[in-house]
């Protein structure tokens, strides 16, 4: 017998449990409603993901045990709708303290539990929250066997052929994977082996949206036993499936083509989830407009364009603040680019500022020459007054640092670092130019066309805090640097490594340094949009005060 499925790519909010089971209530009913004999949800879809120290609390998951018996009591009476989501779940009973957690996937149908399976394969990060299952529970769907495989078990061969022997004709597949930029071929690759390897139609569901900066891409995947691609959902828009599988096994006509299936990572793609990072933090955080410092570079004027495509013109200002060292070209900049994007955009000098703090500190700087310190002062004017219009008006801050510059430490902290939230922290320099020479060929939110001046993204980059100053002055040239940090962070490779690829030992080794001595810089950053396997704020974990330096040649030790 042939029926119809739905999937639910769900944006849940973290621990808003009453509002994520509304949702997966309202989608039964649709989709029950649309003829449906079975709705799948991503996984871990009742509570929001990643809840980190939430798990820890046994009344958080008493809490998200008691929201699937709501849904379940509410949708009582949509007979012989199966529905499929994802919670954590103690795995064994008791009260507090808590027993260990796993991540947990029930199946419902007609107002009770029906099956329940318990993700198995954890990586490092997520052992410290769950404890691993050991059960993949089959559910019958209109005489078809189905088995439910959370997170990423069906990479698993073993699980795979063990459900294949208790006879599943149906591999769901539920998750909640992060976008990674580049990574969704991988994705849909590991899919399909899945599925060749069962020999079984595979329907893949993952989450959507973002949480504290980690996003969900949604991208619903129908695969047939071969692994090819039946149908496929459009990335980022919460889009469902509602495929067909026939009595053969195999999924009929579907209501998005097969030609709509994932390619490559595109800078659309990347931009879609800077937007939707921002977006969801925003909101989910109850937050409704943003302000930016505008200096006429390159930086602030994407992060301008990322908040007016993620937020709309009308919840976005912005602050010009030239200083003695900012060229006329720079203000001139900064102006244009509100113009074109129609956001507000005010101005302080902070020349006088500068002066007070300056004569302010005379006495006390007697018989020195000006250097960093006088630099610094400049940032940390712009940062106090961006935080005042914050408080006054209630305005998130959007910090513009790139992650090249976080990595190397190329920032004032109390000064540029000063925000709520770094939209682009995961975003290296060359991707930023990039990303601005696409966003200005491409309006996909219909927001602003050919928002950056040419200038901006002509001009070599500079702080603008002394005289003549270049980023080059203190930085290698971002091709290089972005190369050196991309091989090293994203790709694992020592500082020997680096070298042997061809890169200057001595550039190498200063960029090493750099890297490791800006620790303390990132640890007080703001959070911003993970788009990387290798994020500052989520991914690296580097101590403080240590005395190891890797790149040093170990005839020192003797």
């Amino acid at each position: 017998m042939a029926f119809r499925i739905n999937t639910f790519q769900l944006n849940a909010t973290l621990g808003d449990l009453p509002g994520n089971a509304r949702k997966i209530v309202e989608a039964a009913r649709a989709a029950h409603a649309g003829g449906a004999r079975l709705l799948v949800t991503p996984e871990l879809g009742v509570s929001g993901s990643p809840a980190l120290d939430l798990l820890r609390q046994p009344d958080f998951v008493t809490a998200c045990e008691a929201a699937v018996r709501h849904v379940a009591a509410k949708t009582a009476d949509l007979q012989d709708l199966a529905i499929v989501l994802g919670h954590p779940a103690r795995l064994q009973a008791g009260p507090p303290p808590a027993q260990p957690v796993a991540s947990a996937v029930s199946v419902l149908r007609n107002g009770k539990i029906m099956a329940s399976t318990t993700r198995q394969h954890l990586d490092a990060g997520e052992r410290y929250y769950f404890a691993a299952g050991s059960r993949t529970g089959l559910f019958d769907v209109a005489g078809v066997p189905c088995a439910v495989l959370p997170g990423n078990d069906c990479d698993d061969g073993a699980l795979l052929d063990a459900a294949v022997a208790a006879g599943a004709g149906l591999l769901l597949v539920v998750a909640a994977a992060p976008f990674s930029h580049g990574a969704t071929t991988s994705r849909q690759d590991r899919l399909a082996a899945a599925a060749r390897r069962a020999g079984r139609p595979l329907l893949y569901v993952n989450a959507l949206g973002a949480q504290d900066g980690v996003v969900f891409d949604g991208a619903a995947l129908a695969l047939q036993p071969d692994g090819a691609v039946a149908a496929a959902a459009a990335r980022w828009t919460g889009q469902s499936l509602a495929p067909v599988l026939a009595q053969d096994g195999r999924w009929q006509a579907a209501s998005t083509p097969a030609a709509a299936a994932h390619g490559p990572d595109t800078d659309a793609d990347l931009w879609q989830a800077l937007v939707l990072g921002l977006r969801d933090y925003m909101g989910k955080n109850g937050l409704a407009q943003a302000a930016v410092g505008l200096s006429g570079g390159l930086d602030s004027a994407l992060v301008l364009t990322l908040a007016v495509d993620a937020l709309g013109p009308d919840n976005v200002r912005t602050l010009a603040m030239p200083g003695p060292f900012t060229a006329d070209m720079s203000t001139a900049d900064a102006h244009e680019m509100a113009r074109r994007v129609r956001v507000r955009c005010d101005e302080v000098a902070i020349g006088p500022l500068f002066d007070g703090f300056r004569t302010a500190l005379a006495p006390l700087f007697a018989g020195r020459a000006e250097d960093t310190t006088e630099e610094n002062l400049q940032a940390r004017i712009r940062g106090s007054l961006l935080m005042a219009l914050s408080n006054k008006f209630g305005h998130m801050v959007l910090v513009t640092g790139n992650k090249s510059e976080e990595a190397v430490g190329y920032s004032t902290l109390y000064g540029d670092t000063c925000g709520g939230y770094a939209p682009i922290s995961d975003v290296y320099k060359t991707d930023v130019f990039r990303l601005a020479r696409w966003r200005n060929r491409n309006d996909p939110f219909a927001r602003a066309s050919n928002p950056i001046p040419q200038r901006i993204i002509d001009r070599p980059p500079s702080a603008e805090l002394r005289a003549g100053q270049l980023d080059t002055d203190s930085l290698p040239p971002y091709d290089v640097l972005d190369a050196i940090l991309a091989g090293h962070l994203e790709g694992g490779q020592s500082a020997p490594e680096l070298v042997v690829r061809g890169f200057d030992a001595a550039t190498v080794a200063r960029v090493m340094r750099l890297l490791r001595t800006s620790e303390y810089k990132r640890r007080q950053a703001a959070p911003g949009t993970r788009v990387s396997h290798c994020s500052f704020d989520r991914d690296r974990r580097w101590p403080l005060s240590h005395g190891y330096v890797p790149e040093l040649p170990m005839q020192t030790l003797h």
